[in-house]
């Protein structure tokens, strides 16, 4: 079969390997000059790894995804750590565990860490929210230290995302095409498109368009060796900036003495990002998945839309490898 993937990211890549392996011919096309989708990552001026769009923590305990992406490229391994910082320049951990509440105080939990947080990240109160977003970072009751304390498997590419999707990709059914836009009169000339693209967008927005939360990374160098207790540090105050990130503290992202890269996050509506979407917003009334639900049950046997925008849904690494092995399984059982 003749297999078009729109989307060089994890959910496109795990597509074109499983039916390349399978002797299907893949073209994989990305509207960005690079693979890896937001997982991309480059060394800068200073020898220093940066993940272009955030950082990327792989982490899970699906033993099928982790044996499936650690076939590619070397792994080591890595266990994420986050400290807040209080308006008194005093840093504690997150997720709140039972030291950070003692220090902050158990009834200032809400107000210093979530509420705050929640209006920069979503541009919404925390009462607008589903429910299911701010318990992805649950308080504990003890002193774990740990961001993803029960994940079985945390671990960090030690040369990159960049070179794992090199060679995720390096398959002779595999071609890949950047800078090159998806068209619908692509279609036609393939078997199946398995598309990446924001469903509203492929549909011209016929029933609306769905909204997204975006980040602008503002990268900075300092001629200091360190400047941070942790790789990620989170911000409770009313700053524009919800954490910053510096790379050196993750493994095997350089050693320079004499300069350190920090990475200040500061989310905003994606429309003012050039409409950089990568947060699907899950309000609590559940109206945008209202809207999403027209557009997926739209008959369209030609394509299967996978990934966040895709499926607009907020989905990890492994997450969305392991929908796309479930995807590709799924269709590879369907031409038998």
């Amino acid at each position: 079969m003749k297999i078009l993937v729109v989307g060089a990211g994890f959910a496109g890549a795990t597509v074109a390997r499983e039916l390349a392996n399978d002797g299907h011919r893949v073209i994989v096309m990305d509207e960005r000059d690079h693979i890896g989708g937001n997982a991309y990552d480059y060394t800068n001026e200073h020898g220093i790894r940066i993940h272009k769009y955030g950082p990327h923590l792989f982490h899970t305990n699906n033993k099928k995804v982790y044996d499936w992406i650690t076939q590619y490229g070397e792994w080591v391994e890595y266990k994420h750590k986050v400290k807040a910082q209080l308006s008194d320049g005093q840093y504690v951990t997150l997720p709140v565990n039972r030291e950070t509440k003692e220090i902050v105080g158990e009834s200032n939990i809400i107000d210093t860490f979530y509420r705050p947080y929640t209006k920069k990240m979503w541009g919404k109160e925390l009462e607008e929210l589903d429910p299911s977003i701010t318990k992805r970072i649950p308080i504990r009751d003890d002193n774990n230290e740990l961001y993803f304390p029960n994940d079985r498997y945390q671990v960090l590419p030690k040369y990159g995302y960049t070179e794992i999707f090199k060679e995720i990709l390096d398959h002779k059914n595999i071609v890949v095409q950047l800078n090159w836009s998806f068209a619908k009169d692509l279609e036609p000339i393939h078997d199946h498109v398995f598309n990446s693209m924001p469903i509203d967008l492929y549909y011209d927005y016929q029933f609306g368009e769905l909204p997204y939360r975006s980040i602008k990374f503002h990268n900075i160098n300092l001629p200091i060796v360190k400047a941070l207790p942790t790789s990620v540090v989170n911000f409770t105050n009313d700053s524009p900036y919800t954490r910053i990130t510096e790379w050196k503290n993750l493994p095997e992202h350089g050693s320079n003495d004499k300069f350190t890269t920090l990475t200040y996050e500061e989310p905003c509506d994606y429309v003012v990002n050039d409409h950089q979407r990568y947060y699907p917003v899950k309000d609590i009334n559940g109206e945008n998945q209202k809207i999403y639900k027209t557009y997926k049950d739209i008959k369209n046997p030609k394509v299967t839309f996978i990934g966040r925008c895709g499926m607009y849904v907020y989905i990890d690494m492994d997450q969305a490898i392991n929908s796309s092995l479930a995807v590709a399984t799924k269709y590879k059982e369907s031409i038998k």
